[in-house]
């Protein structure tokens, strides 16, 4: 028998006082509120946050088909190709739509529709046409034909009527609820996106860029000193777990709605616990910096000198010329400053601030990074691994 769309109402769903998902709101509204006071110094946090982007991306990516592994998308980022394997150009795609929504956010740029068609036509830029790839022919359009979720049980909306329903759903993210319902609305709306599937192709992409939107306009933001810094992390680690809540959840019933609801917020809570672990600098020191430094000397991508300089600094936080003298006996000023001066054009070394003589080590886009993706992986923090 053929399968038919059935339609399911969209609302507001509260939970028990006494469940899980009530004490799951209860918590991370408190980390909400809880600014980042651990002694990473912030400009290295950042770099982790541009890090975990990416892998975010392509566990994003990988959920949709894409077989790229962390290895081989590292290695795409270090030879810094002008033209780029369609499977990289996909990953990178999200990278730039999850810049696109912190500089939007902060910009105070609502969510709306011409939002999420902009996140939709950063998704499937420049990518080829399904079959062959992930792109869609009219990015940013809502679909004009019927569609079919692969492995769903669930009927998408006839066409003519996603521009109602998306309708809806913007609506019921900006309606005016008290602050306890946010994470819910989010939950329940990433769903709903799905539901629908407003996009041709790259809908999954999307929701999970429009659901880092809605976290980060309800302040789970780096930028407004607090932890969480990947937020979506919590879909890439268990795809079969993902499609599976996703999928009974197109049910519309209460228990299924709110089953899927403590899936998202428990995930949300375990990724900021964890990357908690990374504003504490004796930790990121010990387990991940010095590690990394050790790693990529034994594999010669640094000198033993460039190592002294960069342990130097890992240790002391931030350094200037004078804190490296005894590197270079009987050399001049001139010549320390030029060794930082060509540790700088290697990306390892930034200042402190524009400007500043002041120096912090860098490892986001340098040989540095094979060793802190194998750190971070050895100690549990990626969301996707090989």
């Amino acid at each position: 028998m053929a399968r038919t769309f059935h339609h399911v109402d969209l609302k507001l769903i509260t939970p028990r006082f006494d469940s899980k998902l009530t004490d799951l709101v209860i918590d991370l509204d408190y980390l909400r509120k809880k600014r980042i006071e651990g002694t990473t110094p912030y400009i290295i946090f950042l770099q982790l946050k541009g890090i975990f982007h990416f892998l975010e991306s392509l566990g994003s990516a990988r959920i949709e088909g894409n077989r790229t592994t962390v290895a081989e998308f590292i290695e795409t980022q270090l030879e810094h190709k002008l033209k780029k394997e369609e499977n990289i150009l996909e990953i990178e795609n999200m990278d730039k739509a999850m810049d696109f929504i912190d500089s939007s956010i902060k910009n105070s740029i609502p969510i709306d529709h011409a939002f999420i068609r902009e996140l939709h036509k950063l998704t499937v830029k420049d990518l080829s046409f399904p079959p062959h790839g992930e792109g869609d022919r009219t990015p940013g359009v809502y679909r004009q034909g019927s569609i079919s979720i692969s492995g769903s049980n669930h009927v998408p909306p006839e066409a003519v009527r996603v521009q109602d329903y998306m309708d809806e759903l913007i609506a019921f993210i900006n309606q005016k609820d008290p602050f306890k319902y946010d994470l819910i609305k989010a939950a329940i709306a990433h769903h709903r996106f799905v539901w629908i599937h407003p996009f041709s192709n790259g809908n999954g992409r999307t929701v999970r860029l429009f659901t880092y939107a809605m976290l980060v306009k309800q302040e789970f933001h780096v930028e407004q000193g607090n932890r969480i810094i990947n937020p979506t992390a919590i879909f890439c680690g268990d795809r079969d777990k993902y499609n599976q809540l996703l999928s009974f959840a197109d049910s519309g019933k209460e228990e299924s709605i709110l089953n899927w609801c403590e899936y998202v917020l428990s995930g949300l809570k375990q990724e900021i616990e964890k990357i908690d672990k990374l504003t504490e600098y004796d930790y990121l020191k010990k387990e991940i910096l010095l590690p990394t430094i050790i790693y990529s000397l034994e594999r010669e991508n640094i000198t033993e000198l460039e190592s002294k300089i960069l342990k130097k600094t890992v240790e002391k936080r931030i350094i200037q010329a004078s804190d490296i003298n005894e590197f270079f006996p009987n050399k001049s000023p001139q010549e320390i400053s030029r060794q930082i001066n060509r540790l700088k054009d290697k990306k390892m070394l930034q200042p402190e601030s524009q400007g500043a003589r002041k120096y912090v080590i860098k490892f986001g886009n340098n040989v540095l990074l094979r060793g802190i993706i194998k750190f971070l992986g050895e100690k549990g923090f990626l969301p996707v691994k090989d």
